[in-house]
């Protein structure tokens, strides 16, 4: 059967757009895939903005060639300055169209939510990425959504928090310790990333990339160097495929390990928080070791990896798998057989079998309530397409299943380390990264710890970075958290919070 997305409508951009199609469609075809999307037909990938043009990226959830799933992107010129809403067909898209809105003037006609997004009217400059104008920087007061009834209350929590996290602010409507609505405002973090890349090398710009998230580095350092690979057409050494792979399964284990602890500790269970945080702790100074750096930052790159790994590191890592796997089971163990922690984590902030899908989560938020979507597995690439890993699967959607899916991800990452070390080939880590003569465009979809993320650029002539877009999987979780909280207790937000983990960073770019 043919895949949709070879089907679909449009003209080819002027360039080269690999390594699947991009087509530029009219109002009429924008609107009508809108409409499809809120039938299901597509995934929410990414909707981002452009000099003068939208840009949507779709997941194409049937089966394509060889059995994989298939993405494609969608422009949509606005001479005008405006383009069909999404998110008045689709909501996954209301905070994707207010940032285009923010950052570029492009307006989303008939947008349900015109509230500035990422714009707190600080930035002395509105729209910097499109026609900017100056602006006073003493912003405006944001108008929060209302909630009726009676007993009703309101509680603010944030920006700034209790401990070292990022900030954000949030506003709960209760009725007594119940919440009615959460309502979530973010941007604290904006960096200007996106700014900073354009006119970037993509040596500059890959060091970019993976300080979108921190936690996230190597995971974002891949997307980033796939999207540059494919729009040049350069294949990197094998060996350079397995390292990364090797990387990735560190990091993944790591904030796994990081994430368990930590939600056990806001259920009041610190034992498995100081637990987990010493076998972190253990991942991250053996990934220093063996590649110089805790968090694995600026190790992979375009065209292979910076650092190999030579024969004592191989037995390190090792030697560290042997201790997680000894260690591991009797902390699991010990989670499943404490009746309070039980007690909080089961039933707690579900998430519909429904509700994930729409929004297209990724990583343990959508594998805990049934979205079964791992690009390692359905967009496949190198070293993956030769490895032999399950993708966790649970149904309830609760805290605990979330915390489930991270254990089995731990239990797996394992595996596939032992099999990276046992079949890495040898041979060189990296390759020379030219420029063609014409520009050219690359899309990468990558798996990190917290669920898929998207990397979409174009290279000018002379190789440096016109235009990237990167997509954290953040984007479409914390709107899920706001219902997933929904009907819950105030006291339980934090470990709601906790086991959705979203990035802050990773979204306010």
């Amino acid at each position: 059967m043919q895949s949709m997305i070879r089907t679909l409508p449009g003209t080819p951009p002027p360039h080269a757009h690999h390594p699947w199609p991009r087509r530029i469609v009219d109002a009429e075809t924008w609107s009508a895939l809108a409409a499809q999307l809120a039938e299901g037909r597509w995934t929410l990938a990414g909707l981002w903005g452009d000099a003068g043009a939208v840009h949507m990226a779709l997941l194409d959830m049937g089966l394509g060639k060889e059995g994989r799933r298939e993405l494609a992107v969608l422009s949509l010129p606005c001479p005008t300055g405006q383009f069909p809403s999404i998110a008045r067909h689709h909501p996954p898209a209301h905070r994707l169209e207010r940032t285009i809105n923010d950052l570029f003037g492009l307006e989303p006609v008939g947008a349900p939510d015109d509230r500035p997004w990422l714009d707190h009217g600080r930035w002395r400059v509105g729209h910097p990425l499109g026609t900017s104008t100056a602006t006073s920087g003493e912003g405006e007061a944001y108008v929060f959504l209302t909630a009726e009834g009676e007993g009703l209350h309101r509680i603010g929590v944030g920006p700034v928090h209790a401990g070292i996290i990022e900030p954000g602010h949030f506003r709960f409507t209760a009725n007594g310790e119940t919440v009615v609505r959460l309502e979530e405002r973010l941007g604290y973090t904006h960096k200007g990333v996106e700014s900073l890349m354009a006119g970037a090398s993509p040596e500059r710009a890959a060091r970019l990339a993976g300080r979108i998230s921190g936690d996230s580095t190597v995971a974002y350092s891949i997307a980033f160097a796939r999207a540059v690979e494919a729009a040049l057409g350069i294949e990197i050494p094998t060996r350079a495929h397995w390292l990364r792979a090797l990387m990735a399964e560190l990091e993944r284990i790591a904030n796994h390990l990081g994430d368990i602890g930590a939600a056990c500790n806001d259920a009041a269970f610190a034992l498995m928080h100081a637990h987990t945080a010493v076998l972190r702790e253990r991942v991250l100074r053996q990934s220093n070791a063996c590649f110089g750096h805790r968090l694995l930052m600026d190790k992979v790159v375009p065209g292979g990896v910076a650092v190999d790994l030579d024969r004592p590191g191989v037995t390190a890592i090792r030697s560290l798998m042997a201790t997680i796997r000894e260690a591991f089971p009797p902390l699991i163990e010990l989670f499943d057989d404490t009746a309070s922690l039980q007690d909080r984590t089961v039933g707690t902030g579900i998430v519909s079998h429904a509700l994930a899908h729409q929004y297209g989560c990724g990583g343990y938020v959508g594998r805990a309530s049934g979205r079964s979507f791992d690009t390692r597995r359905d967009l496949a690439y190198p070293p993956y397409d030769s490895l032999r890993f399950d993708v966790p699967l649970f149904q309830e959607g609760d805290v605990n299943a979330r915390l489930w899916v991270r254990i089995r991800e731990v239990e797996q990452s394992l595996g596939l380390i032992d099999q990276i070390l046992a079949e890495m080939p040898s041979g060189d880590i990296s390759v020379a990264v030219g420029h063609g003569p014409d520009p050219c465009e690359g899309i990468a979809l990558v798996e990190g710890f917290r669920g898929d993320i998207l990397c979409w650029l174009r290279l000018g002539p002379t190789g440096i970075v016109e235009r990237c877009h990167l997509r954290d999987p953040s984007w479409f979780l914390w709107p899920v958290l706001e219902a997933a909280i929904e009907g819950n207790i105030v006291a339980d937000f934090p470990l709601c919070n906790k086991s959705f983990n979203c990035s802050y960073s990773g979204h306010d770019l």
